[in-house]
């Protein structure tokens, strides 16, 4: 694979396009030493961005809940990512805006900070190995926990967020699993290190965490929808880890992740059902529809 600052091509950045390996950030930025720093996943089937203005909407928000504020409009960067895509040439694949505190200050205060924004996009097929999408992803149980939501800003896609994702996601794959399963600060059931996660019981109803500690993700709730739509009732609520043994599905929603089945969870066992292969059609049908560009 090639290394991410080895590409060629344009990224969007601060308003222009600029050659992908002259986009350069101080070593002294703010937002690589305390964090302040959000982003969005994006994905483009088809030479479109799926859900592009709720990604968008979702990023503005982040910034405004970390203390800073884009210094673009809502559709100047809708605009600047149809454009980006467009000139990468981009038929399916990922889009990654950032925004970020630079280096005018360097301490724990940053308020004369400029705010820099930067869009990449690239190719880019499965997140999980292909075979395992079919066959269904083994996760562990993570020593990490989703923290308290009077402890961080929990509702953003913030970067500060995912580094006990990182550590998460590193253990499990030394143990043999391909990703890992958060508890919450209470010790239910949260998600995994970058989806959320969804059980299919007996009756072919559907249980997912409340997202009151975590992102509440657009693909979660785009699931939801195509759920109800089939009349599958979906149970938002609280799912404390001793319920696993009484579901019989399990499958990831994101971004990077789409639908992902799920085959275990620690010692805990699940099908690749009717239900979520169902879903998961429905799902890849939704986003490749032609869309406006």
């Amino acid at each position: 694979m090639i290394p991410y600052d080895k590409r060629s091509g344009k990224i969007w950045y601060n308003g222009d396009l600029v050659n992908w390996t002259d986009v350069k950030i101080h070593v002294l930025s703010h937002g690589l030493h305390y964090a302040s720093c959000v982003f969005e996943g994006e994905r483009v089937y088809d030479r479109a961005i799926f859900k592009l203005e709720e990604h968008t909407s979702r990023f503005f928000y982040s910034a405004k809940r970390m203390g800073f504020e884009i210094p673009y409009t809502e559709h100047a960067i809708n605009a600047a990512s149809k454009e980006i895509i467009l000139t990468q040439n981009i038929v399916n694949g990922y889009v990654r805006p950032v925004a970020w505190r630079g280096s005018e200050m360097m301490a724990i205060s940053a308020q004369q900070t400029k705010i820099h924004v930067a869009i990449a996009t690239w190719e880019w097929g499965s997140y999980f190995d292909p075979k395992l999408k079919i066959e269904g992803i083994k996760l562990n149980i993570s020593n990490w926990r989703r923290p308290a939501p009077n402890t961080i800003p929990w509702d953003t896609k913030a970067s500060g967020l995912y580094m006990i994702c990182t550590l998460s996601k590193h253990e499990a794959e030394k143990q043999g699993y391909t990703d890992s399963l958060m508890l919450d600060f209470e010790g239910n059931v949260a998600e995994a290190t970058g989806a959320n996660i969804f059980f299919k019981d007996k009756n072919g109803e559907l249980h997912t965490p409340i997202p009151d500690s975590f992102l509440n993700g657009i693909t979660r709730q785009t699931v939801i929808e195509i759920a109800k739509s089939k009349n599958i009732k979906v149970h938002e609520r609280k799912i404390n880890p001793i319920e696993l043994s009484s579901f019989v599905g399990c499958f990831l929603t994101g971004t990077a992740a789409e639908i992902t089945p799920v085959s275990s969870i620690a010692e805990y066992n699940f099908k690749v059902c009717n239900v979520i292969i169902d879903l998961n059609e429905s799902y890849q049908s939704l986003v490749r529809k032609k869309r406006a560009a």
